[in-house]
């Protein structure tokens, strides 16, 4: 440091405590610029004069000025302002010539180590270049199958050369819509939405087993064979399951949309990895770009993943993130360059499929998809299938069998299932697979083995009860019959009667039977609280709901007046204090519930009209606006 400050003190060429003359000061500031230029280049020195204000300086023609010029470069600071004093000089040029000192000897320093640094460098490369010599040979010298690879290898290849026969749900598969059995209604709906130049996003509702997912598999194939709708040739049919998709709070995997799997920890392919490069793994929706995206079950999909969803249906593109992505990596593939900047395309139409009500389902994603109904099957649905499948299989059904597969199921895919089983018990009893016969008899036993038992009685009978009725009620999509009874008895004093009614019923059923005591007090001016009051719902099901109001009250005043009640048809309907019966929901399912029964016909609230039409043929259907109606048509007067 010090043979470098006296080399800077003889290049200045000044002597402290000495004055100046303004020549003198003038070469010397000539000096220490050049010195300065000499380190830090010519380029730095205009970059370091604009940041601090510098330049007015240090070209001015009086010397002083140009030494605070000096004083703001070197020492890097604009608070040097003022012109020096003769006295003053010498101290500045010697902080001047320290700070040079500074800057030579780090100079100096920082060559040695570029120098070794350098060196170092080239070594390192010879001894890297030789390795992947020595990797490159080994590879192309060395068999990287072994004995036991190799014995693996072929014990695979025998199992790929082993085919069994396709299964039977396979071989009875509808192959075209004409087949899909009654859901006309709702395939036309889904056929005019898919098959169109503006495809629309699809909710299915309906109970299992009807074909839902059939059916958005052969509209997809229909709507490719149309000139004018949006699909191609190729176009994909990708399906999933809303119960299998999970969603990672980490976002390490996503088979829905797609993630990115990071050099280090999450497993990119070995050349990227190498490199320090992420790569993206594109996702189903990806996959299904330009056909249909089908979710079986999207009721069950966690809410972070459909949220997702959502937003690739906006974007129509998946983007991907990464800490790990450096745009500048000349490394970088084309590809994933591309998907990190433009992202992967994601143009699909939705179709998710559900047996949960809409009510259930996300209010984001229904406001985004047109929504198709799938209706339940009805016995005729059930006996065509059985017999469509029976036909595929080129077997013979005995009369009935078709008919006592439709008492045990109301889904298709368990009606061909029951038809499997009791094929293959034919098959096996008589040891032979040619002309198989189907007896009922013997689909009774596969019934018995398979632990079922019919799935709905008849109730319907022309003999009328008193405090007996038949309510509807709905679960899922199915609608049932519910059978209540009421007995009253006179109470023990005037006014200390009470009202006992099922534990397990709930409590909006329970309220029923208060508003029911009103209305029945109403047309017969009695007193629920004169009798005992005992109402029962016949295997302790859970009504809560207001719908049965109509049937209890009939049956409450069914017993207490001994009228008796028609034992052919089901009402229901909420009722109101002043005897007005309100509309409620469910009519469709109910219906058919009434129907299954075998029940002639049912009594609705007159503003529940409209949600039934010419499907429910064969079933009489009564609106009434108040009890008295309800009354008029179910009491059985002498």
């Amino acid at each position: 440091m010090e043979d470098v400050k006296d080399l800077i003190g003889r290049l200045i060429n000044h002597v402290d405590g000495s004055s100046i003359s303004e020549d003198e000061l003038k070469r010397q500031v000539n000096a220490i610029y050049s010195i300065y230029a000499g380190i830090v280049g010519s380029e730095q020195i205009i970059v370091q004069a604009s940041r601090y204000n510098a330049l007015k300086y240090i070209h001015d023609e009086d010397p002083k000025v140009r030494l605070v010029g000096m004083e703001r470069l070197i020492l890097e600071s604009r608070d040097y302002t003022r012109i020096p004093l003769d006295e003053e000089i010498p101290a500045i040029l010697g902080k001047l010539e320290d700070k040079l000192a500074d800057m030579l000897a780090r100079q100096a320093v920082e060559r040695q180590l570029e120098e070794k640094i350098t060196d170092r460098l080239e070594e390192r490369h010879q001894e890297y270049v030789n390795e992947i010599r020595k990797e490159i040979i080994d590879e192309e010298s060395t068999d990287t199958e072994t004995p036991q690879s190799r014995h693996k290898m072929e014990k695979l290849e025998a199992l790929d050369r082993v085919k069994l026969t396709g299964t039977i749900m396979n071989k009875v598969r509808p192959r075209n819509l004409s087949e899909i059995v009654g859901q006309d209604r709702a395939v036309r709906a889904m056929a005019s939405r898919i098959a169109s130049p503006y495809p629309q996003h699809l909710l299915l509702y309906g109970p299992p087993g009807v074909g839902k997912t059939t059916a958005a598999r052969l509209v997809l194939d229909e709507a490719k064979k149309l000139p004018y709708t949006a699909f191609g040739e190729k176009a994909p049919f990708v399906e999933c399951d809303g119960t299998t998709l999970r969603w990672d709070e980490r976002d390490m995997t996503n088979p829905l949309i797609g993630s990115v799997h990071d050099p280090i920890y999450q497993g990119a392919s070995k050349e990227l990895a190498d490199d320090g490069i992420p790569e993206p793994k594109p996702g189903l929706v990806t996959e299904a770009h330009g056909g249909i995206l089908f979710i079986d079950e999207i009721g069950e999909l966690d809410p972070m993943l459909l949220n997702k969803l959502l937003k690739v249906l906006e974007d129509k593109r998946v983007y991907f993130e990464s800490a790990y992505y450096d745009e500048d990596n000349p490394a970088v593939p084309a590809y994933i360059r591309k998907l990190f900047k433009d992202g992967a395309p994601a143009d699909f139409i939705l179709i998710g499929a559900t047996t949960r009500q809409p009510s259930e389902i996300n209010p984001a994603i229904r406001s985004r998809c047109a929504e198709v109904f799938f209706d339940p099957l009805q016995p005729k649905h059930v006996v065509e299938i059985v017999n469509n499948a029976a036909e595929k299989l080129d077997v013979t059904l005995e009369d009935g069998v078709a008919e006592l597969i439709s008492t045990y199921t109301m889904e298709g895919r368990k009606a061909v299932s029951l038809l499997a089983d009791a094929y293959g018990l034919a098959v096996y009893e008589s040891g032979s697979s040619d002309d198989v016969v189907i007896t009922k008899e013997l689909m009774e036993r596969t019934a018995r083995a398979s632990r079922l038992s019919p799935w709905v009685t008849k109730v319907k009978t022309d003999i009328p009860k008193i405090g007996h009725i038949y309510g509807l009620g709905v679960a899922g999509y199915w609608g049932s019959t519910i059978e209540i009874e009421a007995a009253a008895f006179p109470a023990r004093g005037t006014g200390k009667g009470t009202i006992r009614f099922n534990d397990t019923a709930g409590s909006m059923a329970k309220d029923s039977a208060a508003t029911a005591a009103a209305v029945v007090r109403e047309l017969t001016d009695k007193d629920i609280s004169d009798y005992d009051l005992h109402i029962n719902v016949i295997g302790g099901g859970n009504i809560d709901g207001p719908s049965a109001g109509c049937a209890i009250t009939a049956a409450i005043l069914s017993a207490v007046e001994k009228i008796p009640l028609r034992q052919d048809y089901a009402v229901t309907g909420e009722v109101s204090l002043s005897g007005e019966v309100k509309p409620v929901g469910g009519v469709a399912e109910k219906a058919f519930g009434a129907r299954q029964a075998g029940l002639k016909g049912i009594l609705l609230p007159e503003e529940n009209r409209k949600d039934l039409d010419e499907t429910m043929q064969g079933l009489e259907i009564i609106p009434v606006k108040t009890m008295k109606d309800v009354l008029d048509r179910m009491l059985v007067r002498d």
